[in-house]
């Protein structure tokens, strides 16, 4: 199986007043097409770091990140958020929905920079939602959602572009265990059904165990 994501000697240092903050130390990850990998590790250890960059969000300090064939270390600011549109699904802990929007509505959004007609993004929602078990509550606004099915139409959100990966910052942290058993059995069936490469962040071993594989990090470096 190929490599879809080769992380090759990164190091990532934030700089604060005259200060230089190392959070990732020469650190280097081949993650396989298909794969489920979950990143472990102590508060402050780098994780969410990791997934910011391979996720295009930040820019490491040095060494390259490749995704999908793309060398993103190399992209500009413009073709870096053209390329995320295009190749990542977000999967955040408190959901990041819009209230004023319906379900549909937030799932939707991505779509709306995408080439298609009303009817062709009405097409891509509604597979979107059916996957993650909600086409009855596309009508739905958040607040008449529980927190598991909030999440849902987040992971329907991400999903909605069939993007290159998925990537979740600690997806069940803020949900109760029985929420929190659908949540991971929906990304199981991603992983396994629909072929989706998937990181998750996550403190929780039960969450982590899901995963096909486990990687943890301490103080910038991958144990």
């Amino acid at each position: 199986m190929s490599s879809i994501i080769s992380v090759k000697d990164v190091s990532k240092t934030y700089s604060r007043d005259s200060f230089s903050i190392p959070v990732l130390n020469n650190l280097s990850l081949e993650v396989d097409e298909g794969d489920f990998l979950a990143l472990m590790g102590p508060s402050g250890s780098g994780k969410t770091t990791l997934l910011n960059l391979i996720a295009g969000i930040d820019k490491p300090t040095s060494g390259t990140i490749t995704v999908g064939g793309t060398d993103i270390s190399k992209l500009n600011e413009s073709a870096l958020a053209k390329w995320r549109a295009q190749s990542i699904g977000f999967v955040f802990q408190f959901y990041n929905l819009i209230p004023v929007l319906t379900a549909f509505e937030n799932v939707e959004l991505p779509l709306l920079l995408a080439p298609l007609s009303k009817s062709e993004r009405r097409e891509h929602v509604e597979t979107a939602l059916t996957v993650v078990g909600l086409d009855d509550r596309m009508d739905h606004y958040p607040k008449q959602l529980s927190g598991g099915q909030e999440q849902r139409v987040a992971i329907a959100r991400a999903i909605v572009t069939d993007p290159l990966l998925l990537v979740a910052d600690e997806p069940t942290g803020d949900l109760d265990k029985n929420s929190a058993d659908e949540i991971l059995t929906l990304l199981d069936r991603l992983n396994k059904e629909f072929k989706k490469t998937i990181i998750i962040v996550t403190h929780d071993p039960h969450a982590a165990e899901k995963a096909r594989i486990t990687r943890t990090l301490d103080k910038g470096y991958l144990v």
